[in-house]
């Protein structure tokens, strides 16, 4: 599975995520915020789909490709912001991601593949894409959840468990379900699944 294009994609796409100004704390010390981001999405990908194809892995890989340059609050703070701010990542990082691979050496066939994963073509047509999405909606209750609740009313969170919830796979819910979470943040997640 790891030829040369590959171990190029990967790296090519790991320097770009060290170039995050934003850091997290690790065990490890301060690592950039899209580095730490790529890695949980990889270690989210491996117990998911062990056995996935090089595309999905880059796809994975490259999710927030070079995100932090387009922040969110350079669009409007309403739902029509945050959709065109949402398309606009999307369709860029899959370029991004595209001519990555392009500059490793795949085909145009493979890197439009891995554009159209990092646009989330096809979500309930597409096996692919649908794990990640799986892994997507995975980091967002495993890394970004709690903070995120903290932030927002309990109506606005439950609301958008529901579309978490409703954009994942059986396979996905059953995974979601084993996370550690606080007793609040799984409380929020009971209401979320029980009003539906």
């Amino acid at each position: 599975m790891s030829g040369p294009s590959f171990e190029t994609a990967l790296r090519l796409i790991d320097e770009a995520h060290q170039q995050d100004p934003k850091k997290v704390e690790t065990q490890d010390g301060p690592v950039p915020y899209e580095l730490f981001y790529s890695n949980k999405m990889n270690a989210y990908l491996e117990k998911r789909d062990p056995n996935a194809s090089e595309t999905l892995r880059l796809a994975i890989r490259a999710q927030h490709l070079r995100r932090w340059e387009v922040p969110r609050d350079s669009y409007e703070k309403n739902k029509t912001g945050y959709h065109l701010w949402r398309t606009f990542l999307k369709k860029r990082q899959a370029e991004l991601a595209a001519q990555i691979c392009l500059d490793s050496g795949y085909s145009e066939e493979d890197a439009n593949r891995v554009a159209a994963l990092v646009r989330k073509e096809n979500l309930t047509k597409d096996a692919e894409t649908q794990t990640l999405e799986d892994v997507a909606c995975l980091v967002f209750l495993d890394d970004q959840f709690e903070d995120f609740e903290k932030e927002h009313d309990e109506a606005k969170i439950i609301s958008i468990l529901r579309k978490t919830w409703g954009k994942m796979s059986d396979q996905g819910h059953i995974m979601a379900l084993d996370i550690s979470m606080s007793d609040r943040a799984r409380g929020l997640v009971k209401r979320a699944l029980n009003e539906q």
